[in-house]
């Protein structure tokens, strides 16, 4: 667990950054930096994306 007040960073190997954008009562909105060809979701975006993904590679398995 880390924490950061407003306008730190966390940095994520050495071309990651995270920074607290604002805070404002229970939200905490976040500016990320990373490679074009890192892909950044919100984790229930990255959870369904994993799920349509599982769909596929079953549907590819299934026989006609």
């Amino acid at each position: 667990m880390l924490s950061r007040k407003n306008k730190e960073t966390i940095i994520i190997v050495l071309d990651i950054e995270i920074m607290v954008v604002d805070i404002r009562g229970g939200k905490v909105r976040l500016g990320i930096t990373a490679p074009v060809m890192t892909p950044v979701h919100r984790g229930e975006v990255f959870e369904a994306i994993a799920r349509e993904h599982a769909q596929a590679q079953k549907k590819l398995g299934e026989k006609p």
